[in-house]
């Protein structure tokens, strides 16, 4: 036998959702990781207990200093014209990467531009398409 209880709402059906069914907060243990761009220092030396113990040699370490940034190019023929395809440095590669591209509409209305056009909503647990994952943001004041 059943016994129902009338003073008790069934609040099954009238459209609002359970807090946890809702998209409103922000779940951080739900977004995902994105991996960053380049490999951290587990490919380094000293990551391991005999690297720590022996040491680095100094041209070991000096080895592995990358050259701060020059305007000038060394004449070396990498990057070195400019409106060319197939240059290894241009103004078409940036280094940072963008996150996902949301139209100037926002995605709503009719998409009448000639252009593409779109802004960086970032980057949002890692949801940006493999395409948007390859845009690269270019900063216009930087010059190779």
């Amino acid at each position: 036998m059943v016994v129902v209880d009338d003073d008790i709402e069934d609040n099954a059906d009238n459209g609002i959702l359970d807090p946890e069914d809702t998209l409103d907060d922000r779940d951080e243990l739900a977004e995902g990781y994105s991996p960053p761009e380049r490999a951290q220092a587990t490919e380094g030396w000293g990551t391991t207990a005999r690297e720590t113990a022996e040491g680095e040699s100094w041209a070991g370490r000096l080895a592995r200093e990358v050259p701060d940034l020059t305007d000038d190019l060394d004449d070396d023929g990498l990057g070195d014209t400019e409106d060319t395809d197939g240059e290894l440095i241009d103004e078409e590669v940036g280094d940072v990467r963008a996150g996902r591209l949301v139209a100037t509409d926002e995605g709503f209305g009719e998409d009448t531009d000639e252009e593409l056009y779109a802004s960086d909503a970032g980057i949002d647990g890692g949801a940006a398409s493999a395409e948007e994952a390859a845009v690269h943001v270019i900063d216009p004041s930087r010059r190779w």
